[in-house]
């Protein structure tokens, strides 16, 4: 073969041969600037808000949870997703995952969503560093979730599914915020969270784990104590506090109020106002601050202001379940999901 043809035909190879993925930049809610690939197919949570995010938005391309989900949280999710293993958590607390371990995941992407402080964009950049694996810090307020969607899905190739569910977001956070504001200040009640065995963890002013009190036209007691996030709480400044209503985390805690000497004389107690929340697959109040409150936020208004809500509990859980789980529960289950939830005096 001639020189000249073969070398036309070198370059014809060369011209058609793949080289690295196109990428695009990308402008986080931290205001970092990243690098990602044009086509995202796996993609790693860096803790569990993100998880969450990424399971109503694109289950198939996760790649783990930072925990394996429990036998009763698996009920709740598809069979594929459920199946995923743990790849642990980047961010948080107890964080498990290390760069060796990122690595071997090969992940397109890594996302966070939550605080976007300088700590949590100082850790999105060391991680990136090391691992040469573009990392996206998405804000996790509560009023951010339809933006959220919008953007994620945008980067992962999903934009027509994040565009519904921020419509979905929309819709009711839109319901919601309308009730409440209907509700003069006054007739809005004081609520504490309680989380832990014993209740005595909650979240102060300006925390994301108790944001959706206020969201949901509840007063927030512990914002007595200030700006801040998790805190401990005696018991006496809950008993000073003397809420309207009491949400706990844990069942066991909320079902024993009424036989514990230092909570029962409470006015809540008193009056039958002491909530579990429900926590499968993901917790409706918190645990993790993620896009599952959406259905917490409907379940707390309506439980501050039932007339502001005409359509059934159970029939919002099912249609919440279906739209962002991808589950259809059973009447059964969805019965199950919310009787721990009725109020006192209805579960003795």
């Amino acid at each position: 073969m001639p020189l000249l043809l073969r070398c036309l035909l070198a370059l014809a190879c060369l011209s058609v041969w793949p080289g690295p993925a196109a990428a695009r930049m990308v402008t986080d809610a931290a205001g970092r600037r990243v690098e990602v690939p044009e086509r995202i197919e796996r993609v790693l949570a860096a803790g569990p808000p993100a998880a969450v995010l990424l399971y109503t938005l694109a289950p198939r391309k996760m790649i783990g949870w930072p925990r394996a989900p429990s036998p009763e949280e698996r009920a709740f999710l598809t069979p594929d997703a459920a199946a995923l293993p743990s790849t642990g958590r980047l961010t948080g607390r107890g964080g498990t995952a290390n760069v060796e371990a990122v690595l071997a995941l090969k992940p397109d992407l890594i996302v966070d969503i939550g605080s976007t402080g300088p700590t949590y964009a100082s850790l999105a950049d060391r991680v990136q560093a090391q691992t040469g694996i573009p990392y996206l810090l998405l804000d996790g307020s509560f009023s951010k979730v339809p933006e959220t969607f919008r953007t994620l899905g945008a980067v992962i190739g999903v934009q027509a599914e994040g565009d519904a569910l921020a419509a979905e977001s929309e819709r009711i956070l839109t319901a919601v915020t309308a009730a409440v504001a209907a509700v003069p200040p006054e007739r809005r009640p004081r609520v504490y969270y309680g989380r832990g065995p014993r209740g005595l963890e909650t979240g102060l002013a300006g925390s994301i784990n108790t944001e959706i009190i206020e969201a949901a036209g509840g007063r927030n007691v512990a914002t007595a104590e200030g700006m801040g996030g998790l805190a401990g709480i005696s018991p006496e400044q809950v008993l000073a506090w003397n809420p309207d209503v009491i949400v706990a985390l844990d069942p066991a805690f909320a079902a024993n109020l009424p036989n514990d000497p230092l909570w029962s004389g409470l006015k809540a107690v008193r009056d039958g106002r002491v909530y579990a929340a429900p926590v499968l697959p993901f917790g409706w109040v918190d645990a993790p601050p993620g896009v599952n409150r959406l259905i917490g936020l409907r379940w707390l208004a309506g439980l501050f202001f039932p007339d502001s809500f005409p359509e059934p509990l159970a029939e919002a859980v099912t249609r919440f379940y279906r739209r962002f789980y991808h589950v259809e529960p059973s009447p059964a289950q969805v019965e199950a999901l919310l009787g721990a939830t009725a109020p006192l005096d209805k579960r003795r």
